[in-house]
């Protein structure tokens, strides 16, 4: 390409213009790409971490997640849409989580034995306080708002 004027008098684009132009599209269609979620309404998977509503996690407030009875006693259930893990540590009990390792950010993907369990370096943290059970994670799940009314649990 040139700078010389075109027929119409003003300069054309540099290479060094056009370059940057389709780069700086092309990493705005990749931020957008990474933050959209196609999943629709709450995707439930295997408890996970989960993260306190004043820290960023968790989703709208008085969103019903679940049913008292999806949640296992001893066990527990990740929404991943909504970024939290709710867990039953004995019957009645609810406790929920962020989703989200405290390691690297990972989401956890099971809630097994007790614990809540990140795949990526083997975290585990307790379904009771969220605390560390098993290294490299260096503190705890933080908790994240919920309140059982019926039989339903929702975000606070």
């Amino acid at each position: 390409m040139s700078t010389s004027p075109n027929p119409a008098g003003s300069p054309s684009p540099t290479r060094r213009t056009v370059v940057a132009a389709v780069g700086a599209a092309g990493l705005a269609a990749a931020l957008v790409a990474c933050g959209s979620d196609d999943g629709k309404g709450s995707s439930e998977e295997p408890a996970g971490e989960a993260s306190e509503k004043e820290e960023g996690g968790g989703g709208g407030g008085g969103a019903v997640l679940a049913s008292t009875a999806d949640i296992p006693v001893g066990g527990g259930k990740i929404f991943k849409d909504e970024n939290v893990v709710v867990t039953q540590p004995t019957k009645g009990e609810f406790k929920a989580f962020s989703n989200r390792c405290t390691h690297k950010g990972c989401p956890v993907t099971s809630v097994e034995g007790g614990t809540i369990n990140c795949p990526c370096h083997g975290s585990k943290f307790d379904i009771t306080d969220g605390s560390v059970k098993q290294n490299p994670a260096p503190k705890p799940l933080p908790a994240t708002k919920i309140t059982v009314e019926g039989d339903s649990i929702k975000l606070a």
